[in-house]
């Protein structure tokens, strides 16, 4: 196994340079085992690694630590030493929601991938809105957005084709396709997205059939899959952490637990990109400040009153909106906490005058 075959390029190279001189080697993490993580090496050889106090204070938050797919720097222990991670090399691409809850953290759920491809089915899974959130943090990683509508065979074919239509209508550059895992159908879809070095993710709620996909391309029945309750339609998780598998056929696969909340990571940039369709409305308002309301010539509310424009969508765009907004006063709110933070420790080191001379010579270098 060479390192092409890990996802390693030119650019990863060139930002690697550096790091040669000092004896370090190139490695993927395959796994996050929260105290440590597992690391793979040129030849396919597998260690258990530490990450070192530089890289964890330099992190300006927990989404900049190393995570499943990065590529970091190794220093290799010794027979009674630790192998530590000493840098972590840029994200080419990079999928993550905001942590669930009212955290202002983002959660990164796979690092240099190429392919995002979703789960769900035509049944009590389908949420056009929420594949809109999708959608939305895939164009913000830039990766590529593949959906498959799956567990065909146990809904009709119009019911199908007809999700398959409306996804298709959210996003025009996704390919949408109608699979059955459990048939075994629709899984060369995937492999016409795998190649030697190229990464994808797979994600989607639990019980889709994520864990069957995944069985199917490494081969054999790697994740433990499980029945879905007949009532809620629902199954639970067969899939406990992320982890990154290199597939016998060519290319790497990162499995993620199933989600069930598809919270916003994201700017008003990446919303504008999104709903061109509504912006593209909005801009023939009669008055710039609209607030589309009752406001007299807008032209948002004669769309939605003609049809033109679904009620479900543009509100699914305003809901969207003000979670990017509170989202954006939360980060704001905890950098100045942060900041705070960093002030008051800077006072407590410079308690007596000695200290505080010295602190004054770093602060203001140009009054000494």
């Amino acid at each position: 196994m060479t390192l092409e075959d890990l996802g390693w390029n030119e650019a990863f190279a060139a930002e690697f340079k550096p790091f040669i001189k000092k004896g370090w080697v190139p490695a993927r993490l395959i796994r996050d085992n929260k105290i440590s993580y597992g690391a793979l090496l040129e030849g396919a050889e597998e260690l258990e690694v530490i990450m070192s106090g530089k890289v964890y204070h330099d992190a300006e938050s927990d989404a900049e630590l190393p995570a499943v797919g990065d590529w970091v720097a190794l220093d290799l222990g010794g027979d009674d030493e630790d192998t530590v991670i000493r840098a972590r090399l840029s994200r080419q691409t990079c999928f993550s929601r905001k942590l669930p809850g009212k955290s202002s953290e983002e959660q990164v759920m796979a690092a240099n991938v190429s392919v995002v491809v979703v789960v769900t089915d035509a049944g009590s899974d389908f949420n056009p809105r929420r594949m809109e959130r999708y959608f939305m943090l895939i164009e913000r990683s830039k990766a590529k957005a593949v959906v498959l509508v799956n567990k065909s065979d146990l809904f009709p074919d119009d019911l199908n084709q007809s999700a398959k239509e409306e996804i298709e209508a959210l996003k025009e550059q996704a390919d949408v396709y109608i699979t059955s895992a459990a048939k075994n159908e629709g899984l060369e879809v995937l492999k016409q997205y795998l190649a030697p070095g190229v990464s994808i993710t797979i994600v989607g709620s639990s019980g889709v059939g994520k864990s069957t996909l995944v069985n199917q391309l490494l081969g054999d029945e790697w994740q433990w899959t499980n029945e879905v309750n007949e009532l809620t339609g629902k199954g639970r998780h067969t899939t406990t952490a992320r982890e990154l598998l290199v597939l016998n056929e060519g290319g790497i696969l990162i499995d993620n637990p199933g989600i069930r909340e598809v919270q916003m990571w994201t700017d008003e940039a990446t919303l504008r990109e999104s709903f061109t369709d509504v912006d593209e409305i909005a801009a023939q308002c009669k008055f710039h400040d609209c607030k589309h309301g009752t406001d007299k010539g807008c032209a948002i509310h004669a769309a939605v009153e003609s049809g033109e424009l679904p009620v479900e969508r543009y509100e699914s765009y305003l809901k969207l909106e003000d979670e990017i907004a509170e989202l954006k006063k939360r980060c704001e709110k905890r950098k100045m906490n942060v900041d705070r933070r960093a002030k008051r420790d800077h006072k407590v080191k410079a308690r007596n005058h000695a200290d505080r001379i010295d602190h004054d010579r770093r602060q203001k270098p140009e009054r000494y």
